[in-house]
């Protein structure tokens, strides 16, 4: 059972090649898809009083975000200055609306139908660079789940007033990089049901699903086995019983026992950031014995996990020693899973912040704030396409397409799988 990682896939294979899009001409295939799934969300408006189609405004918000947009007032200055070029490219035939009209449209969105139009386009070109660089469709996906809060979404400016902050559970799509799920929830105790609620729609067939140890709940983990999926759970406290009866299994004795026996033993050693870091993961196939078996549906397998680190310009050393429990028996696929959950903190929750000054945005109103944040997201996915291709940092690649509008255009050409194929083919060693 390998996982699969699209974006890294993509780095190997334009290794040593420098690619040209600029000749690719105007994208019209994924344009013409991109506003055909916009189409698809429903206008609550007044029809007779409309004068900016709900496509044009969400498609310009979009364009905007992802040219460094990160305010309403922001998305209404790149539609002003670059009003002439939306139109020659994007159909945007209605001219540059206010920040008013952004605000208040943002505002009266489906949510949900958002998210639907924006995560379907993304898959749907997913496919097209996995034909185009052929990457193994196959391998197994991985489904981490957590939750995030957007800090700026609590401050009202110019005054002492508390608001509540946005907090949204996540379900990010490592193997593709995209955030597949974005759920409001009111508080962080509610994560808990609304992870249920959503793994129960999922088709999970040929995935991992992580998570931390606030959904380790027997009803998160039932969710997962039902829909055919397998998963990697933490285990801490909040299970007091069976955290303690893990941890006691774990003897040095143990330990020393499975690393003898070779198959359920795995060690990596990395030298990053003037530190030293060694994982080493144990695993149990022997879970018959665990009184709280029948509690947790198709748990096969124990980890024990240390992470020991050692900074080589001081010599201060730390460890680190975390528990799971999951359905798969290979530790190599275990330890893979445990590494990768993090990245809907590093890929995902660190970009948001980071790169797309998610925490800095101040929208009060909750809707327009989810929906100011689901464009984030597909912005930052496309970035993450696109970075490899211009041979940067997903930082550098959001300032070029800001700065260069044909380079905005680039991230539409990578999309159109003639133009993609074509340049692929004609692609120049470095």
């Amino acid at each position: 059972m390998k996982i699969g990682n699209t974006i890294l896939s993509i780095k190997e294979s334009l290794k040593g090649i420098k690619m040209n899009l600029s000749t690719g001409g105007i994208p019209k295939k994924p344009i013409k898809k991109l506003i055909t799934f916009l189409k698809e969300i429903p206008d609550k408006r007044n029809q007779k009083q409309i004068v900016y189609p709900l496509y044009e405004i969400i498609l310009t918000a979009f364009l905007a975000i992802m040219s460094g947009a990160e305010s309403i007032i922001d998305i209404a200055d790149f539609a002003l200055v670059r009003q002439a070029w939306l139109e020659e490219h994007f159909r945007i035939k209605h001219g540059a609306p206010s920040h008013d009209t952004f605000r208040r449209v943002l505002s009266i969105v489906n949510s949900n139908m958002l998210q639907k139009a924006t995560v379907s386009f993304l898959l749907d070109n997913i496919k097209v660079f996995k034909r185009a660089f052929h990457i193994d469709d196959d391998l197994t996906k991985q489904y981490c789940v957590d939750g995030k809060v957007s800090r700026g979404t609590g401050q009202l400016k110019d005054t002492e007033r508390e608001i509540k902050q946005l907090q949204t559970l996540h379900v990010y799509d490592r193997t593709d990089g995209i955030c597949i799920e974005s759920k409001a929830i009111s508080d962080k105790t509610n994560e808990i049901p609304v992870a249920q609620e959503i793994l129960r729609l999922m088709d999970l067939r040929g995935a991992i699903v992580s998570f931390d140890a606030l959904n380790t709940q027997s009803a998160t983990v039932a969710a997962i086995v039902e829909q055919k999926g397998d998963y990697l759970a933490a285990l801490k406290g909040n299970q007091p019983d069976f955290h303690n009866e893990v941890v006691s299994y774990f003897t040095a004795k143990r330990l020393r026992q499975i690393k003898e026996g070779g198959n359920n033993y795995f060690e990596v050693k990395e030298k990053k950031h003037n530190c030293i870091e060694v994982r080493k993961y144990y695993l149990t196939k022997n879970v018959s014995w665990l009184l709280q078996l029948e509690t947790w549906k198709g748990l096969k397998s124990l980890i024990y996990y240390t992470l020991h680190t050692e900074n080589v310009n001081t010599g201060k050393t730390t460890t680190q020693t975390h528990y799971y429990f999951s359905s798969i028996t290979d530790v190599i696929t275990c330890a893979d899973a445990i590494r990768g959950h993090w990245a809907i903190e590093n890929d995902l929750h660190w970009h948001l912040d980071v790169t797309m000054h998610e925490d800095a945005a101040e929208i009060i109103d909750r809707i327009a704030a989810l929906n100011f944040s689901l464009l984030r997201k597909m912005s930052l996915s496309l970035l993450k396409l696109i970075a490899p291709i211009l041979k940067c940092s997903v930082r550098s690649s959001k300032k070029l397409v800001g700065w260069e509008a044909d380079i905005l255009l680039n991230a539409f050409r990578v999309l159109d799988e003639d133009i993609l194929t074509d340049a692929l083919l004609n692609a120049k060693s470095k």
